[in-house]
């Protein structure tokens, strides 16, 4: 064991002469602890909503998804369709075909956005294990149905049996504006389910056969996208590179986190602002160590001068001190962790905070996700933190402390 470290573990463990000294040292130790405990139990909440988030979009966005570049729809070419069916990565692929349609239900009139899907859609998605009422239903004996969003239902005033049809009206790509009488598709299709994933999702879609959509849109053998499922999804970097190949460059070939970019790099904007905000205020809470470690020094001026006439160097005399800092630091950093980790753990196992008005969400306890690099990275910082902080009252050690 190093002389310093011994003096400064001597020094940590050891009464002050002020007792002062000892409070404001047990302050920064327990200041260190409690930012470190919030760095970890908010950068997990944050995971786990991140978690739950793309859980629910992957209900309704396919592994990858292909769309046009420019423009709303475009040819089924055989050969392509054939050749990204045979990828050794790609398990299915379903045809989709969307369009903005006027929906009347009853008296009450809603603007949604219709999807087609092919007959194996049920197969490349999980959303059958989101439908809240009715049952997952497309076609039944060559009869198409809809299944449609919570949000729309509920702008409707959708009877929770179906009883009524739903009335769909989509403007002719041909129509005469003069000619108001014909310039919609008129379609009646039964309902059979509703779906709950997301609110932006539940209030936007609904989704029918692909036939159906097809005959509704004046559209013959037109899609507006081809979404694919992956037999693995941990190869979708290279999937997306040999679909690119053979649809070339007209297309966007988008991933999962492609297709709701936006929303995921503002999810960890936010995440990252709060780790920022949440560093300064341990900033702010090390400052304390700055003021214990300064009075420990004036305490302990008879000590230093005594280790100088014993032949000890600046370095070593300043090394005393620092290593003291870090003690504190390190420690206060350990129990924060421990706590933090704790409290994510009681969380994930007993859900004892609960999200207020839960019954209108998907879960009802707050998330919890931890990641073992963010941990890392806590603990990191507040180390930094520390040997910055603690830098600054052990560098005005000088040899005036030799003096009299």
């Amino acid at each position: 064991m190093s002389f310093p470290f011994f003096i400064s573990k001597r020094y940590f463990v050891s009464k002050k002469s002020q007792s002062a000294i000892n409070i404001i040292s047990w302050i920064s130790l327990g200041g260190v602890a409690v930012g470190t405990m919030a760095l970890v139990v908010v950068l997990s909440v944050f995971n786990g909503f991140d978690d739950v988030i793309q859980s629910l979009f992957n209900s309704f966005d396919p592994d990858i998804k292909i769309t046009l570049k420019e423009g709303k729809v475009f040819d089924l070419k055989a050969d392509n369709i054939a050749k990204i069916e045979h990828l050794q990565e790609v398990d299915k692929v379903t045809y989709v075909l969307e369009e903005s349609a006027l929906l009347q239900y009853g008296d009450k009139q809603y603007i949604a956005q219709m999807k087609g899907v092919s007959a194996n859609y049920p197969e490349s998605n999980p959303i059958k294990s989101k439908v809240s009422h009715g049952e997952f239903l497309l076609s039944k004996n060559n009869v198409p149905f809809a299944l449609i969003g919570a949000g729309v239902a509920y702008y409707l005033g959708v009877d929770p049996n179906f009883v009524k049809p739903l009335n769909i009206y989509i403007p002719r790509r041909d129509a005469d504006i003069n000619d108001a009488e014909n310039a919609f598709t008129h379609q009646l299709i039964s309902i059979s389910g509703e779906f709950s994933i997301e609110q932006d999702i539940d209030a936007k879609y609904f989704i029918v056969p692909y036939d159906f959509a097809s005959k509704a849109l004046e559209y013959s053998n037109k899609v507006s996208a081809l979404e694919i499922k992956l037999k693995d999804y941990s190869l979708v970097e290279k999937a997306q590179e040999k679909i690119s190949q053979i649809v070339g460059t007209e297309f966007h070939v988008k991933n999962r986190y492609q297709q709701q970019e936006m929303f995921y790099k503002i999810m960890k904007s936010e995440k990252w602002a709060i780790f920022f905000i949440l560093t300064f205020i341990l900033i702010v809470a090390s400052l304390n160590i700055i003021g214990s470690l300064t009075m420990l020094i004036i305490d302990k001026k008879r000590d230093i001068q005594t280790f100088g006439y014993l032949g000890a160097n600046w370095k070593d005399i300043r090394r005393i001190f620092l290593f003291n800092s870090w003690i504190n630091v390190i420690i206060g950093a350990v129990i924060g962790l421990f706590i933090g980790l704790a409290v994510c753990l009681a969380q994930i196992y007993f859900g004892f905070i609960k999200l207020q008005g839960s019954g209108s969400f998907v879960i009802e306890n707050y998330p919890v996700k931890i990641v073992a690099t963010d941990i890392l990275l806590v603990f990191f910082t507040v180390i930094v933190i520390g040997y910055i902080t603690s830098l600054i009252p052990v560098r005005a050690i000088s040899r005036k402390y030799f003096e009299d």
